[in-house]
């Protein structure tokens, strides 16, 4: 029987959780590929941790271009993580003529060109289920499954520390900062929080499926980013008046001649799929011009749930290898020439409807004043709500919905509000997308 070596490098959680079920899961794995898979080396820097998993002497090493250097080794694993030695190492990796997978989202939604490129000069594959969605079959999907369908549009839960941070908010009314501490606590949330609660974790993902879904080069730095630092008890109790949860989303539309891209706190029906996935799991809804919309629903991180999308990858590889053959499917899907440029609309042409939450003093006219200036700016209101006052500020909370308006016109009047000597704070403003709305 053949055997597939595998070098592994990075062995922290997610790689720890590769290195068991490799473990674990030996015989059946070498049921289903019809090769056994022969876990030769673990790179980590740190060999003496106890990861709860038998290596056999040799294989737990400190020198991850060993790894990469061995001829024997046919798949490596890439589970280091950020953009410098783990890019060096992969297009290394590449270079030798051997298959790569990876977890690594930030690497590819910032070089994955490059990457690509290089595997497919090489005639190697370089495979990544696991960077987005982590279970969720995310990249298979859009790659494989949906290649029949013109993807018209994706919407997806893809930070389960947000999630996690937006439901605990909702169910008990605690303010953002002291759920953020609780995720910490919990291994939810990492010391530094920035990536997750800042969307940047989101973008890179929405980055790499806007990419496979339709067919263009990975654009990171034309995605509109913002977090939900700015998320109060007070926006999730109004957003439960009228109907809606709030949620951090990851939203691309095919426009034709250009996309969507956005990831930002969102209001959403409470009748949508996606204002039931609580906690830290993730989702991701794609609507296909066959298919209709699908849901995939699961973990979106943790040791097991993206091991497990690893292992995946893994198995793919060793059948191509266990056959003589090459790269089946595409990296991005479409063949590399029928790969192109698809601008990203920019967020001040978007038209949606929004929710404004201004801190404004309790006196005759200011109602009018606001809605005034978004009449100006052609902005309708489609609803108007005011709380008691506050006595610590002497300000009172005045909520409007809006009608379908342009981004670049309610910022234009979100700025000239601003300069109120009665709003006392910078507004909030979260966006709406509601797939029941006629508007």
């Amino acid at each position: 029987m053949k055997t597939i070596t595998v070098g592994l490098l990075g062995c922290g959680t997610v790689g720890t959780g590769v290195a068991r079920l490799l473990a674990e899961n030996r015989d059946l794995l070498e049921a289903r590929v019809g090769a056994a898979i022969n876990l030769k080396y673990v790179a980590d820097i740190d060999t003496q941790k106890d990861r709860g998993v038998a290596f056999a002497p040799g294989v737990l090493i400190n020198d991850a271009w060993k790894v990469v250097n061995d001829p024997e080794v046919d798949i490596v694993i890439e589970m280091i993580g950020g953009q410098g030695i783990a890019k060096e190492l992969i297009l290394a990796a590449i270079a030798r003529g051997k298959q790569v997978i990876t977890a690594n989202k930030a690497l590819l939604a910032a070089q994955g060109k490059v990457l690509f490129d290089a595997a497919r000069a090489k005639g190697v594959d370089l495979a990544y289920e696991a960077s987005v969605g982590g279970c969720m079959p995310v990249i298979k999907t859009i790659r494989e499954s949906l290649v029949g369908n013109k993807i018209r549009t994706m919407t997806g839960i893809l930070n389960g520390t947000c999630n996690y941070i937006l439901s605990k908010i909702s169910a008990d009314r605690t303010p953002f900062e002291a759920v953020l501490a609780e995720a910490q606590a919990k291994g939810y949330a990492e010391a530094d929080p920035t990536l997750d609660i800042e969307g940047l974790d989101t973008a890179h993902k929405l980055a790499i499926i806007s990419a496979l879904a339709y067919g263009t080069e990975v654009n990171l730095k034309d995605i509109f980013i913002e977090g939900i630092t700015r998320i109060s008890p007070m926006d999730i109790e109004f957003a439960e008046t009228f109907g809606y949860c709030i949620k951090l989303l990851a939203i691309s539309k095919n426009l034709g001649d250009a996309i969507e891209a956005r990831v930002h706190p969102t209001m959403i029906s409470a009748g949508n799929l996606l204002s039931n996935v609580n906690g830290t799991l993730n989702a991701m809804a794609i609507t296909g011009d066959a298919v209709g919309t699908l849901v995939l629903n699961g973990h979106g991180a943790g040791m097991m749930p993206t091991a497990s999308a690893v292992v995946g990858d893994l198995v793919d590889q060793a059948r191509n290898l266990v056959c003589n053959c090459g790269p089946r499917v595409p990296a991005l899907s479409y063949q590399p020439e029928r790969i192109g440029h698809i601008p990203v609309m920019p967020i001040s042409a978007i038209t949606t409807r929004y929710y404004f939450r201004f801190a404004a003093m309790d006196r005759p006219g200011v109602l009018s004043k606001i809605s005034g200036i978004l009449g100006n700016h052609g902005i309708s209101l489609k609803s108007v709500h005011q709380k008691g006052r506050s006595r610590a500020e002497g300000a009172v909370p005045i909520v409007m919905l809006t009608h379908l308006a342009k981004e670049q016109n309610v910022r234009l009047a979100v700025n000239e509000i601003m300069d109120l000597d009665v709003v006392s704070d910078r507004p909030v403003l979260i966006r709406i997308e509601d797939e029941n709305d006629k508007d």
